[in-house]
């Protein structure tokens, strides 16, 4: 790949996704996969105005190890180094950069019941740590290309090849071309415009159906709203785009408002393991019943790692003509995978869907409806036998989708 598109990416991470203010300190979190491109980005965070950058490797083999041989008390116990981190990063608000290029089975074989409670006994330790900085900071996710990922996607191709092939599926999705920074404008705005017009509809309830079987009824929370593309920090209102690429307009709905039972269409990467063909049934807005042909058991582990595991946070619309969709390609990867198609989210909504949240706190936003959990999960619902529509507080019938794309 040329060096020169590689950096136009960079920069479109430091200054679009991220857009990283004079002074800023940064925070990346990368894989061992592409130290080169990692170079690159740390070299425009410095450009855009970087104080400091700080990088983060990790490694899967590593983590394997790791919850093989320590005890859940080890993993699970938050060190006084670890708690005076999270508060410096509370006191401070770094920028935080995050790179996937995980391998989507590369965990495949790790005890995860045993690394869910671990993780169950440090989340109320960390979690009043993350919801004092919620909101408050800029942050993007991104990918770059690893290499067993990329032979997971192109499996016929020697390494350097599918690497190659996968650098420019990420390249196209993300939206790099010559002028990479006015393409993410004209994106930003047509998101907001169809948030705009949802907006508008004073929407009570989204009905899904599918000829798969979904048949699936989500209660809106009257106070949220939709929100897609780029956002804005609830102190200093620095616009940021958190996702890169995003095709999706998302909202969170009411926690115990849904009904039904919705299909997945593409696997989930969840903790380093696929599980595919699911299905979720909800019951008073839960998931009462799952099924999957492939790691059913630790989909029922995911929603059971807290109370809130088991509802809805996100509703997040996205026609299955989006770029990402039209690449044909299957990604095995949420970031992507996400913006092919509608999905849901089990666990954490998002209080900044709630129209006003600059000026309530995270509980009063809570109070209203949004979900609490340690865990967000998008699974992905959306393909072209789904029709979705919205019922309005005034008593309309409003078409949203038809045949898996925007019917207005």
């Amino acid at each position: 790949m040329k060096q020169t598109v590689l950096r136009n990416y960079a920069r479109l991470i430091a200054r679009v996704g991220a857009n990283i203010q004079k002074g800023q300190d940064v925070l990346i979190f990368c894989g061992l996969d592409q130290p080169r491109f990692v170079q690159l980005l740390v070299d425009e965070c410095y450009k855009a105005g970087a104080r400091k950058v700080k990088v983060e490797f990790d490694y899967q083999p590593l983590e394997k190890l790791h919850v093989r041989h320590q005890t859940v008390t080890t993993m699970a116990k938050v060190e006084d180094w670890e708690k005076a981190r999270l508060q410096h990063y509370v006191d401070t608000l770094p920028v935080r950069i995050m790179l996937d290029s995980d391998d989507p089975d590369g965990l495949k074989g790790i005890n995860q019941g045993k690394m869910a409670k671990a993780d169950q006994k440090r989340w109320p330790i960390v979690k009043p740590y993350w919801d004092e900085m919620e909101n408050k900071y800029q942050w993007c996710i991104a990918a770059v290309p690893g290499a067993a990922w990329a032979k997971k996607l192109f499996p016929e191709l020697p390494k350097g090849r599918a690497i190659e092939k996968l650098w420019e599926a990420i390249l196209f999705t993300s939206r790099v071309t010559e002028d990479p920074v006015a393409a993410w404008e004209a994106h930003d705005k047509d998101l907001a415009d169809r948030c705009g017009y949802l907006n508008s509809l004073g929407i009570a309830e989204l009905r899904y159906r599918g000829d798969n079987g979904t048949d699936l009824t989500v209660g809106m929370i009257p106070e949220a709203i939709f929100k897609g593309g780029g956002d804005r920090t609830k102190n200093s209102g620095v616009f940021f785009n958190p996702n890169i690429p995003t095709e999706e307009c998302f909202i969170s709905p009411m926690k115990g408002k849904a009904e039904g039972i919705v299909y997945a269409t593409k696997p989930l990467s969840y903790n380093g393991e696929l599980i595919e063909n699911f299905s979720v049934r909800f019951e008073n807005g839960k998931a009462v019943e799952v099924k999957a042909e492939k790691n059913q058991a630790l989909l029922e582990q995911m929603i059971s790692m807290d109370e809130g595991a088991a509802y809805l946070g996100e509703c997040a619309l996205v026609p299955v003509n989006s770029p990402i969709a039209e690449s044909g390609l299957l990604f095995f990867n949420t970031l992507f995978d996400e913006n092919a198609a509608c999905h849901l989210a089990l666990g954490m909504g998002f209080a900044d869907t709630i129209r006003g949240f600059e000026d309530k706190t995270l509980d009063e936003c809570r109070e209203l409806g949004i979900n609490d959990s340690m865990e967000h999960v998008d699974f992905m619902i959306g393909y072209e036998g789904l029709d979705i529509d919205a019922v309005t507080r005034d008593g309309r019938t409003v078409p949203i989708f038809r045949r898996g794309r925007w019917a207005f």
